[in-house]
């Protein structure tokens, strides 16, 4: 299957999954290689042959699905995000959430690929915030659709490469180093985070939250209809005052409303403290469908 080929096959199908071709347009490497592998398995001899089967075989798209979704990640990714967070709005946060009697600073990290990110959060909390907030618990959920990448994250071993932008003073503490060269994190530390298998397009854990990290995930690859559905929920499950980040590269669907920027340029938002979520049940988002609809030509 040529780039081209490939480039055409995610143009049509993005749509029918709540995807925007858009968002793959960097990263479509990774996605063609397993496109390549899955057609090879299959013995189909090109895309078009791929297509065929997606219109005659539905299970085909969950498959399809799995297939799209971009795993790159690190520790500390995109460190002067988590250097504001712990020097300036964190301590804020935190508090503000002692003096309402609070002792659990909850954090979610939605779409937490195989860990790096909640560990981030972990090792963070651990050195960069609880000496100062002595008796403070931190209750860290981290979520998933992949069930294979959330078991490479329960086994909390990386490469070496994926630390190099953690601080190496708290990398030294917490790795180990095995003989076949992984990194692998201290066990008291793999037991911090939750993890959970949640697709973000289907459901959402109830909140709420005082930092959720939602990067590189709904808004890159989500169609807009579909980020303005998260987004509006995201607000709803942050605490007043709490701290919503998004990608480096991403930006939030215009017309936003219940958020302000917390730290000038960089992607992160704030839920002011005035501003109290919906009221009443609200309904869960739509899962995508089970047989293609309305594909375009």
């Amino acid at each position: 299957m040529t780039d081209r080929e490939c480039v055409e096959l995610l143009q049509w199908a993005a749509p029918r999954l709540r995807l925007r071709w858009e968002g793959f347009r960097r990263v479509r490497g990774q996605v063609c290689k397993r496109l390549g592998r899955r057609l090879k398995g299959l013995g189909l001899p090109d895309a078009a042959a791929y297509r065929a089967r997606l219109e005659a075989a539905p299970a085909e798209w969950e498959v399809l699905d799995s297939l799209c979704r971009v795993t790159i990640s690190r520790f500390y990714r995109d460190h002067r995000v988590f250097d504001v967070l712990r020097e300036e709005l964190l301590p804020a946060v935190l508090r503000d959430a002692r003096g309402r009697g609070e002792d659990v600073f909850r954090v979610w990290s939605a779409g937490c690929a195989s860990g790096e990110e909640p560990y981030t959060v972990a090792v963070l909390f651990r050195f960069g915030l609880a000496p100062a907030f002595p008796g403070l618990k931190l209750e860290l959920l981290a979520t998933d659709a992949d069930e294979a990448l959330l078991e490479r994250a329960r086994r909390g071993c990386y490469p070496p490469g994926t630390l190099r932008e953690l601080p190496p003073e708290w990398a030294a503490k917490v790795f180990t180093r095995t003989e076949e060269g992984e990194q692998c994190l201290a066990s008291e530390l793999r037991a911090e985070p939750t993890f959970q298998r949640q697709d973000l397009r289907a459901e959402l854990p109830p909140g709420p939250f005082h930092l959720v990290l939602c990067r590189n995930v709904a808004f890159t690859y989500f169609a807009p209809p579909l980020q303005r559905e998260v987004l509006a929920r995201l607000v709803e499950r942050l605490a007043p005052g709490g701290l919503l980040v998004i990608g480096a590269h991403e930006s939030l669907p215009e017309d936003v409303s219940g958020l302000e920027r917390a730290a000038g340029p960089l992607p992160i938002f704030r839920k002011p403290p005035g501003h109290h979520p919906h009221e009443g049940t609200r309904k869960p988002l739509p899962s995508p469908p089970s047989v293609p609809f309305d594909l375009p030509e």
